[in-house]
């Protein structure tokens, strides 16, 4: 059973429970349920709904698999003992009292373009739970475990986005850049997909490396003799036969007829393919990226905001060689790592600024966790979730700001501390969502996509 934290109660709003109770009764008039919530949702938007609403028209979430050190990066402790502090040393950034480590300088020099949170907090020390947590905004059912993907999980932020506020552009919804995620040889991780919404709400995946010489996004091209009017006459005929066989309201054809419209919605863009074709960037701007999978991914995801794709997810997990789950050499490890983050992220955030992008796109790059404040045995930190940093960008978040602070070791909080339920309130709230809608399960019990409040001094 899921135990309640203090912060988990004091995300809830009690008010909006005791009314639903109160009401309870209104069963008897015909108002089930889901259509009393449905209105108290529609309430609760013009609560919430502020000027920056619907702000970012595409999200970009970069996921850093493993959990990166926030001593390391984003929240140095130059003051604190040696058994705490960073090997690396502090650099002042573009903005005024803000330092970052040393081994990030070029992202040091764009600091106005994001804000750092450092006061992000749960309680889950385990990475399969906490990275569902993550890339849901939800707690796992089973804290602490490493449960694989079952078809009960909540739906990562892509499905439901995809489920709530579908484009009507003819590209796809949700877009994932990087493989399945997996902890050690078992199944895959939890929270990477639709879940309890079905196989018809799952990402678009392109598992394979940009940077590679042969990259080719495969069922993105027309066949040979295949116009665009015969596939959108295809499509057309589709619809019709669902409709007319009275299925659309059960979940399994909705979810086929989900797959079909994505299929369509790829092959019938024109700017959806010449999105995946990276050899049409000049060799300078691919330079600047970094010809590494991380770099020429993250120009991939830029290519696909361009196109007008919602959400892009990008996985930095083991298959980029290294990973951010440094039990052991924290610091030899980071040296290789490092860099090639800070170029390429760095290079990301001018480019997309530079081209009026930036202020329309909301950028989060997280981990599931942050590292313990001692260094262990074996040189490396440990996994700490009391405590830890994520960078925000775009889509209405102001930069050149820190947001929370943590103690003199960076272990815990002591000013403005934010759960992953309140990151993903937010997200929702910039995407144009109102974070109190509620969506049905697989037994048709309403559920609230995000538990958490807007994070309003963000902004």
């Amino acid at each position: 059973m899921l135990t309640s934290t203090p912060q988990t109660q004091r995300s809830f709003d009690v008010s909006r429970r005791r009314a639903l109770v109160e009401v309870g009764s209104s069963a008897v008039f015909g108002l089930s349920l889901p259509k009393l919530l449905a209105a108290s949702d529609a309430a609760s938007a013009s609560k919430t709904q502020s000027n920056l609403f619907g702000r970012a028209k595409s999200v970009v979430v970069i996921f850093l698999w493993g959990g990166p050190g926030q001593q390391d990066l984003w929240d140095p402790k130059p003051q604190a003992p040696s058994v705490v502090r960073s090997e690396f040393g502090t650099i002042s950034s573009q903005v005024a009292g803000i330092q970052l480590t040393d081994q990030l300088p070029e992202l040091a020099k764009h600091t106005k373009r994001y804000s750092i949170i450092r006061s992000v907090t749960h309680k889950d020390f385990e990475h399969g739970s906490a990275a569902y947590t993550a890339l849901t905004g939800q707690p796992h059912p089973l804290p602490g475990t490493n449960t694989t993907a079952r078809p009960d999980d909540f739906p990562t932020y892509g499905s439901v986005a995809t489920k709530l506020s579908p484009t009507k552009e003819p590209v796809p919804d949700f877009v994932v850049l990087g493989p399945v995620m997996h902890q050690g040889a078992r199944p895959p991780l939890a929270g990477q997909n639709a879940g309890f919404l079905g196989a018809g709400f799952d990402a678009f995946r392109i598992p394979d490396d940009p940077s590679s010489k042969d990259f080719h996004v495969d069922g993105v091209d027309l066949q040979e003799g295949v116009e665009e009017q015969r596939l959108l006459a295809r499509k057309q005929l589709l619809a019709t036969i669902g409709d007319h066989a009275g299925l659309r309201n059960e979940r399994q054809v909705r979810g086929l007829s989900g797959l079909y419209d994505r299929a369509f919605g790829l092959l019938g863009s024109a700017e959806t393919r010449r999105a995946f074709l990276l050899n049409d960037e000049k060799p300078q701007l691919r330079d600047a990226y970094g010809r590494n999978k991380f770099g020429q991914t993250l120009l991939l995801a830029r290519r696909l905001v361009e196109a007008r794709v919602p959400l892009i997810t990008l996985n930095w997990s083991k298959l980029n060689a290294q990973e951010w789950d440094t039990h052991a050499s924290n610091y030899p490890r980071l040296r290789k790592m490092l860099p090639p983050f800070d170029r390429s992220l760095a290079a990301f955030m001018q480019d997309m600024d530079d081209r009026g992008l930036l202020d329309s796109t909301l950028v989060v790059c997280l981990g599931e966790f942050g590292r313990t404040p001692k260094i262990n045995k074996d040189a490396g930190r440990d996994h700490w979730p009391d405590c830890y940093s994520l960078l925000m960008a775009g889509g209405g978040v102001p930069g050149g700001q820190v947001y929370g602070a943590s103690n003199r070791t960076a272990a815990y909080p002591v000013q403005d501390d934010v759960a992953p339920w309140d990151i993903a309130a937010t997200m929702y709230h910039l995407m144009g969502i109102n974070p109190a809608t509620h969506i049905e399960n697989r037994q048709g019990q309403p559920l609230p996509i995000a538990r958490g409040n807007v994070i309003e001094r963000l902004f």
